[in-house]
């Protein structure tokens, strides 16, 4: 009789059955006893400013998530291996038509996800939701942070909100959550109506890498400034989708042409090993602009990736204690 003991782990069974949980973890519920790494979907996008659709990013990207494996051979590390790591369900938002009101809610959440000492690994959802995460977390702390994007997100009023999705890192230091000297920000680039709409970066210490000099220097310079500029401290990489170019992530809010590739991607995240790392997120996946699935696909990749570095620091994290 042929032996099936192989598929004792739910991950290794057929990909096609199951509940389409982020990387076939266990689902969690309300159960958090031991998680180390929680995987959490944030389904709002009321924090956008022209084109909507990413509330619809966690589910996707739970459902391409099934593509991925349990091991990076790149780095060889197999994060199940090394933590416990459960899909912790949605930060889902009961009255979404009040985007301060909605950040307030998934605060709520990610209080819970703190209070229980799990590291967070979220899929948003757009960009406003790194505000909230951050009040939960670096409330106590301010964090450094290595973020990729096409923009800044550090603007200021737009149509009568200072905490819309292009504006939640300048609103986090001002809160005092984000250390803006701790901060790089990879891939810069795209049309403006202002030139000065992210002087915030600049003028409070942000290290912005502009896309014409991340070709100049390539990713592993831009790696070892990023580690550099973070030190020892706690950091949280934060991976907006629209960093890449759209030829790989069509599927996103505020596409930008010009943008570094998958692999590159991939690199940058994998270089961020043996940082402090004490939570990620991946956002502004937008399901409906990509019907092909790839952008979802791309951003479960770059999640995987992201818990594979976490999941790293916290097994350190643990075995200095």
């Amino acid at each position: 009789m042929q032996d099936r003991s192989e598929f004792a782990d739910p991950i290794a069974r057929p990909r096609y059955t199951g509940l389409p949980t982020f990387m076939r973890t266990p689902y969690a519920g309300e159960e958090w006893a031991e998680v180390e790494i929680g995987l959490i979907g944030v389904p709002f996008d009321g924090g956008v400013t022209n084109r909507t659709g990413a509330r619809h990013g966690p589910r996707e990207i739970r459902n391409q998530s099934s593509l991925i494996r349990r091991m990076n051979p790149a780095n060889n590390i197999s994060p199940h291996d090394l933590c416990k790591i459960a899909d912790l369900g949605d930060a889902w938002v009961e009255r979404p038509f009040t985007l301060e009101g909605s950040h307030n809610e998934i605060e709520i959440f990610f209080q819970r996800v703190y209070a229980a000492n799990i590291v967070p690994l979220s899929a948003g959802g757009d960009h406003s939701i790194t505000l909230p995460i951050f009040r939960a977390i670096a409330k106590d702390n301010p964090v450094g942070m290595v973020h990729f994007d096409a923009h800044c997100d550090t603007g200021d009023d737009y149509l009568g909100s200072k905490f819309h999705h292009g504006a939640p890192f300048s609103r986090a230091v001002e809160e005092g959550l984000l250390d803006p000297k701790r901060t790089i920000q990879i891939g810069i680039r795209g049309s403006l109506n202002d030139p000065d709409v992210w002087k915030f970066s600049h003028e409070s210490g942000m290290r912005v890498v502009y896309m014409d000099e991340f070709y100049d220097l390539g990713p592993e310079r831009v790696v070892e400034e990023a580690r550099d500029i973070v030190g020892d401290g706690p950091t949280y990489i934060s991976f907006d989708v629209d960093g890449l170019d759209p030829v790989y992530a069509p599927g996103t809010g505020t596409p930008e042409v010009g943008g570094f590739t998958t692999l590159e991607a991939q690199m940058m995240i994998r270089g961020l090993q043996g940082l402090n790392l004490i939570g990620g997120d991946v956002v502004e996946v937008a399901p409906p602009f990509d019907p092909s699935g790839n952008t979802a696909l791309v951003g479960a990749t770059m999640m995987f990736e992201i818990m594979c570095v976490l999941a790293d620091a916290v097994a350190e994290r643990r075995s200095r204690k």
